[in-house]
């Protein structure tokens, strides 16, 4: 028993070691009582022991034990009223998770009394549970958050430098051969040598990490033998997840991430974070109560106006978290801070943004969310990376976030799919794409490194499968097929699925350089999903989101390793010349003393595209110029940074065509360095001067030293 309890303070929030003794605080603004509860095993059975907080200063509940260590195990009991149509699900009989635990002890047992009600009752979550719920909830852990760094330094790499690789822990090393078994699928495993020596041999600055706050995998997934494995369903937001720790006792799961972080920032590469801040993994009125739910419920979530019982919904998870409010505001800005000074990560990814921006109902880019990250030391210097739209009236925020933000750019992903298996659109919006999106990010102080392009993520199909199907095939989901209409912005080149037909083998590898050359050679910020370098596949599941098995790990053994090998020239090319990565927006205007443009865009024939050309939804085939005299930066001294030239040929058109290299750039030096229907990628000088031949569906880059 627990012989001493001194008063303690109330923050920090959590629960906080000092060497002497644990200090706990938790936030209940509308709480009548709460309890500690401590947790130790003896004789193979775990035992409670409840310790009544009397100390309470304004919301917070706070006591000091003087003899508890790191390791101990507890959660907590809240009492209040049980009045769900005002909003209050108070139940004692519920144990909670600590909001601001650093770990968590396991994983969720499902079981009906992890609910606040009893299942199956008439009056559903308006009867109350009182059985206890303990057995079957994962404990949160005290933790020591000692740690030798070293000298570990962020490597702040500046945006349009970086090169992002979108990946899962488990999936990137659960198959890699030269990962020791007994850590695969780890934060050991992304940190251990054979996994970086990969990223830095392919050029990656950055990796983003699906989410790795600990989580809940959905009971109707358990049941079916499935898991939710991407991990958007978060229920601790300073807790990095216990399933992917060698090691979890006493909270080592937190040494081993911190591990990671200093080995892969030695290699000079950043750890993004896909953070979910938007909703909780609690669902909505008929969802378990496991924390906040049962903390104070109407201090947490955005509840309906005329019935608080209900919760609105903007994320499609049955909750919202109400960033309109002050202590959920601090509590996001908290773990925000969290895993920068104590974890050192380097930004993060914000899913479904749009949420936390919203306002009452509207989307609101000056909301309190932004204006808090803005004034904050610490917070405001991370990457910061929205998905800019979520499930509500008006969510769809592509361009909308402040300067210093950076967004997953839909609209890049959606106009390069749709133009080269092509589809109606116009050249116009794709010059738009390829230039850095101008049309929505700079009249709103922001650089073309606003726009983080891609063309494939973790939601949809992989690169392989972009050019493999036309139709879903999820049904390891328990999904039927689609009615055959694709939703994917996908063509299968002919065939459906796998084939052995050499010439659909042959246009589904040129499409994939294309894609890849189009993605790496525009501006912006390139963000790669792990496995599209070497033609991984999910076999047509376009939604492995509960796929915790080979349908969503990298299978290393069948990698394509010609089409690695291409992907790594397209990322030194892009690293080696600044032309492909400028700081700065095309002004489209001559450079000073030379008479040519800094961008030039020509038609097949040589002739400088006009206003019209770009409003044709049939037109596929364009050149554009790129004069490395024309970067309007300077480097890290001041000096004027150029580079050389390049003249980058698009031919979407299903048959080849003549490119006839324009007059006021002909010269004697261009060299054909690239072209995606060449499969062994030898640069070689162009012999004829006045005229290329295109294959169709294929680019071609050619480059010229400044001189």
């Amino acid at each position: 028993m627990t012989k001493k309890i001194y008063p303690g303070k109330p923050y920090p929030l959590g629960a906080t070691w000092d060497g002497e003794g644990v200090n706990f605080a938790l936030f209940a603004d509308n709480a009548t009582g709460v309890e500690l509860c401590l947790f130790t095993d003896e004789d193979g059975a775990q035992h409670e022991e409840r310790i009544r907080l009397s100390e309470r200063t304004h919301q917070v509940w706070h006591c000091y034990l003087p003899e508890a260590k790191a390791g101990q195990l507890y959660g907590y009991r809240v009492h209040g009223p049980y009045e769900p149509e005002n909003g209050h699900r108070f139940n004692p009989n519920k144990l909670l998770i600590d909001p601001y635990a650093k770990a968590i002890s396991g994983v969720i047992d499902w079981h009906d009394s992890l609910f606040g009600y009893e299942l199956g009752h008439p009056d559903e979550d308006l009867s109350y549970s009182e059985t206890d719920s303990a057995p079957f909830l994962p404990k949160s852990v005290v933790i020591d958050n000692n740690f030798d760094w070293g000298n570990d330094v962020n490597p702040r790499t500046p945006y349009h430098q970086s090169v992002i690789y979108e990946t899962h822990v488990k999936g990137f090393t659960q198959m890699h051969p030269d990962i020791p078994d007994d850590i695969r699928g780890t934060y050991a495993a992304i940190g251990h040598p054979a996994s970086i020596k990969y990223l830095t041999d392919l050029g990656i600055t950055a990796i983003e990490l699906l989410p790795i706050h600990q989580f809940v995998a959905d009971r109707h997934l358990v049941e079916k033998g499935l898991t939710n494995y991407w991990g958007y369903n978060t229920i601790g937001f300073f807790a990095p997840d216990y399933r992917y720790a060698g090691i979890v006792d006493h909270g080592q799961q937190v040494q081993e991430f911190k591990q990671m972080v200093k080995e892969l920032h030695k290699a000079g590469i950043e750890v993004i974070l896909d953070v979910v801040y938007n909703h909780t993994g609690e669902g909505n009125h008929m969802g378990p109560m496991l924390s906040l739910k049962g903390i104070d419920n109407a201090s947490y979530y955005r509840l309906v106006d005329d019935n608080k019982r209900f919760y609105n919904d903007y994320t499609g998870t049955g909750n919202t978290l109400n960033a309109m409010l002050p202590n959920v505001l601090r509590y996001i800005m908290d773990s925000l801070r969290y895993w920068i000074t104590e974890m050192h990560v380097d930004g993060f990814r914000f899913d479904l943004a749009a949420t936390l921006a919203r306002e009452l109902h509207e989307v609101n880019r000056l909301s309190g969310f932004f204006d808090i990250i803005y004034q904050d030391p610490i917070i405001s210097q991370a990457k910061l990376i929205a998905e800019p739209w979520d499930i509500g009236e008006g969510g769809y925020q592509v361009g909308n976030f402040p300067p210093g933000w950076g967004e997953w750019n839909g609209k890049f992903r959606d106009c390069i799919r749709d133009y080269w298996i092509g589809a109606e659109s116009m050249l116009g919006e794709f010059g738009q794409r390829f230039t850095g999106s101008p049309d929505l990010y700079q009249d709103n102080f922001r650089k073309p490194t606003a726009s983080i392009n891609f063309i494939t993520a973790h939601d949809g199909f992989t690169l392989n499968d972009l050019v493999s199907y036309n139709e879903k095939h999820n049904e390891a989901n328990g999904e039927d097929n689609n009615d055959g209409e694709s939703h994917n912005r996908s063509w299968n080149c002919g065939v459906e699925g796998p084939t052995d037909d050499e010439e659909v083998i042959k246009l589904r590898n040129k499409q994939k350089r294309n894609l890849l050359t189009t993605l790496f050679l525009s501006q912006g910020v390139p963000m790669l999903v792990a496995g599209d370098e070497f033609g991984r596949t999910q076999q047509g599941n376009n939604n492995a989101y509960c796929q915790d098995n080979e349908i969503s790990w990298l299978n290393w053994a069948e990698a394509d390793q010609q089409l690695l090998a291409f992907t790594q020239k397209l990322i030194k090319l892009r690293k080696d010349h600044p032309a492909f990565r400028r700081r700065r927006w095309f002004q489209g205007q001559p450079v000073k003393g030379k008479g040519l443009e800094d961008i030039a865009w020509f038609l097949p024939e040589g002739t400088e595209m006009e206003d019209e050309n770009w409003n044709h939804d049939f037109a596929r085939s364009l050149g554009v110029f790129l004069n490395g005299r024309g970067l309007h930066s300077v480097g890290p001294q001041g000096e004027r940074i150029t580079d050389d030239h390049f003249y980058v040929i698009f031919n979407a058109h299903h048959e080849s065509l003549n490119y006839h290299i324009p007059q006021k750039i002909k010269s004697n030096d261009w060299k054909i360095i690239l072209n995606t229907s060449d499969d062994d990628m030898n640069e070689k000088l162009l012999t004829d001067q006045e005229c290329i031949t295109v294959e169709g569906r294929s680019v071609v880059v050619l480059h010229h030293p400044l001189t």
